[in-house]
């Protein structure tokens, strides 16, 4: 009996992006999306060399005709298994506008637009940020707001306005907390089509990236945060893997619409211990 091809969609093949795809898609095939055609082509040879079935094409997350295009290819190779949600700009490149539009209603439309397609016992994973984890708590109302308010209206809600939020970083940080929201809403609509959906929030994690912010003009910050953490290390990308893999697969068949927090302990530090602000 013909069994059609399952397929891993991967948007932001970057480091974390390559290590769950390593963990979850032997076998099967793996799309790879990203802004910049070259990023997701050098992803592709280094995962196709090692023995994956690789595709790539382009994606703007913060479009929803370039998310809706995304879907409708990666339904035209098969039935979509996985999903890993690992693009998005971070304080230090963009602006809370920008920030706003690509980290929280881009994460909004493609958990919109992929749940009307995942296939029945297929799973996914978005990637937060351990910044989600920073805000004091909002009110209930606020949560219900960023959880559920439908993605075309979600730019428009007073408290993310600019009047209202006065820098990226504060604006990263209610975007990741309003990610891992919308995945415990949406793991509802998930669920009725059999599906599961979670969020990992890392902390520090090698990348290229983090290089480059632990070189650049707030590095002694995060140099700090790494020294005073429980862990007192950095992450990897294969640790997020090792979590992504759980989720995603038959061990984590009971886990949906739940947040992972992987900072090794610098959460902990920043509300209760070496971490915390000196006003507390």
């Amino acid at each position: 009996m013909y069994q059609p091809l399952e397929v891993v969609v991967v948007i932001g093949p970057g480091s974390i992006g390559q290590a769950i795809a390593r963990r979850v898609s032997v076998g099967k095939h793996v799309l790879l999306a990203d802004l910049k055609k070259e990023n997701a082509d050098a992803a592709a040879k280094t995962l196709s060399d090692a023995g994956f079935i690789v595709s790539t094409t382009t994606v703007d997350i913060s479009s929803r005709e370039s998310v809706h295009a995304l879907v409708e290819k990666s339904t035209a190779l098969g039935q979509i298994t996985g999903l890993v949600h690992a693009a998005g700009v971070s304080p230090s490149q963009a602006s809370p506008s920008t920030i706003f539009k690509v980290d929280l209603y881009g994460t909004a439309i493609i958990l919109e637009e992929f749940g009307n397609v995942i296939a029945p016992g297929g799973s996914g994973v978005v990637i937060a940020s351990q910044s989600g984890h920073r805000l004091p708590s909002l009110t209930p109302e606020q949560d219900k707001a960023l959880a559920t308010t439908p993605a075309e209206e979600l730019l428009s809600l007073p408290f993310l306005q600019s009047e209202a939020v006065d820098s990226s970083l504060f604006a990263y940080q209610l975007s990741k907390r309003g990610n891992s929201l919308r995945v415990k809403a949406e793991a509802v609509r998930w669920g009725k089509r059999g599906a599961r959906i979670n969020t990992i929030s890392p902390g520090i994690i090698m990348t290229p990236l983090a290089n480059d912010e632990l070189s650049g003009p707030r590095g002694e910050g995060y140099r700090r945060m790494l020294e005073l953490s429980p862990a007192g290390r950095a992450g990897t990308p294969d640790e997020v893997g090792v979590l992504a893999a759980l989720l995603m697969g038959r061990d984590g068949a009971f886990i949906t619409g739940s947040d992972f927090l992987m900072d090794g302990g610098v959460t902990s530090a920043y509300w209760y211990g070496d971490l915390a602000p000196q006003s507390k």
